[in-house]
């Protein structure tokens, strides 16, 4: 008969795993007490943290929009220079979906929610191009 030290090895690993999986499944019974439920996990963020920060990159927004319109722009190419300002903001803010969609923060409970961040942000990002575009000089 011919014995294979992997076979040899592989019962031995079973045995093991079978006499680990009983003591831990007897562990997990006594801690667990099957009359209660089990306890809700609380969120860290706060109740109102979306609105919170779609009001704050709102004002950001605002005043950054304020900021680049209070003084009249150039007037060639106005409509293009804001049409592809526009572009780049809305960009920059698919981007940032992206990565909290890969982050999975990207998570609304409703639509009210979801548009409000998304237009804010999107609001934001093209505001900030814009005041770079026309503030910074180095385009014009």
């Amino acid at each position: 008969m011919s014995w294979n030290f992997l076979d040899v090895f592989d019962v031995v690993l079973n045995g093991l795993e079978l006499l680990g999986s009983r003591s831990r499944s007897t562990s997990d019974r006594e801690s667990l007490n099957y009359d209660e439920k089990p306890g809700k996990k609380e969120s860290k963020r706060s109740r109102y943290f979306t609105e919170k920060v779609s009001v704050v990159l709102m004002v950001l927004a605002a005043f950054s929009f304020f900021i680049v319109f209070k003084d009249p722009l150039p007037v060639e190419n106005y409509t293009q220079t804001l049409v592809v300002t526009s572009l780049i903001g809305v960009g920059i803010s698919f981007v940032v979906f992206f990565i909290l969609h890969v982050m999975e923060l990207y998570y609304f409970k409703s639509i009210f929610k979801l548009l409000l961040f998304s237009c804010s942000v999107m609001g934001f990002f093209i505001s900030v191009v814009m005041y770079i575009y026309f503030r910074s000089g180095w385009f014009i």
